[in-house]
């Protein structure tokens, strides 16, 4: 993990907090713990796997708290790093629910979980997004022409997890 970040307090929030009371893990929480744990951008060193990703994980809500996970797809290229605080990825037609970018059109907040199951990296990345058309969202994925639409995040929160849990798959022979 890097260890050069800046990194930011946690925003626990009052029922995070009462969990941690009521199940004895406040004390795992001191400075050191969160200087590790929370920034507030991508460090470079995550670059190459956050491009590299073929998949991610978006989770969204509506204005009434109403959830949607998603599974994001399109192979290594699918995220463009904009810089440490945003990145995009194209939105490729599917089944015409437009689930995600429905409850995005009423609440921008969004958390992305990218996991690599050859190793059990894992990396959170919450923040806020806004949905990009036509032009804009051709000239964020100029290789993609027929790229209609497109989604950019300004990162609030950064949070690699440990690979403890995840399952190591290899590929089918």
């Amino acid at each position: 993990m890097p260890t050069s970040l800046t990194a930011v307090a946690p925003p626990f929030h009052p029922g995070e907090l009462a969990a941690q009371d009521r199940w004895g893990t406040p004390g795992l929480w001191d400075t050191a713990r969160r200087q590790r744990l929370l920034w507030d951008h991508l460090p470079p060193e995550l670059n190459a796997r956050i491009e590299g990703a073929p998949f991610f994980f978006l989770a969204t809500s509506d204005d009434t708290g109403r959830c949607d996970c998603s599974f994001k797809g399109g192979g290594p290229g699918l995220i463009r790093i904009i810089d440490k605080r945003c990145f995009a990825f194209p939105d490729f037609d599917g089944n015409g629910a437009f689930m995600s970018l429905g409850n995005l059109l009423r609440n921008p907040h969004v958390g992305c979980l990218f996991i690599d199951f050859t190793d059990g990296a894992r990396l959170r990345v919450n923040g806020r997004a806004r949905i990009c058309e036509g032009a804009e969202a051709g000239a964020l994925f100029p290789l993609l022409p027929d790229c209609r639409r497109a989604v950019r995040v300004d990162i609030e929160q950064v949070v690699p997890n440990c690979a403890q849990h995840i399952p190591l798959l290899v590929p089918a022979p």
